[in-house]
């Protein structure tokens, strides 16, 4: 009798530590900063692109969101991306 109730603090004892090693590693993931990570400073191809070619670059609100036009030199005023993709395709 006194050896199945030592047998069953043991087992007792051996699930405990058991869970304890196995949850551990999972609420410590659970517990670390879940911040996004920093965008790196990379400059728009597009926007220096427009700046080589020697333009200007406004940033336009529209319903949409944000979108860049880049001023040339000789008047023409055109959507940053559609003139770096004219030139990079």
């Amino acid at each position: 009798m006194i050896r199945l109730h030592q047998l069953k603090s043991r087992c007792f004892f051996c699930v405990i530590a058991l869970s304890s090693v196995c949850l551990t590693p999972l609420l410590a993931g659970c517990s670390q900063d879940q911040r996004p990570a920093k965008a790196a400073n990379m400059a728009n191809p597009a926007s220096v692109y427009c700046k080589e070619q020697g333009g200007k670059l406004e940033i336009r609100h529209e319903k949409d969101g944000e979108v860049g036009y880049c001023h040339l030199a000789y008047g023409r005023v055109v959507e940053e991306w559609v003139l770096y993709r004219a030139a990079h395709h």
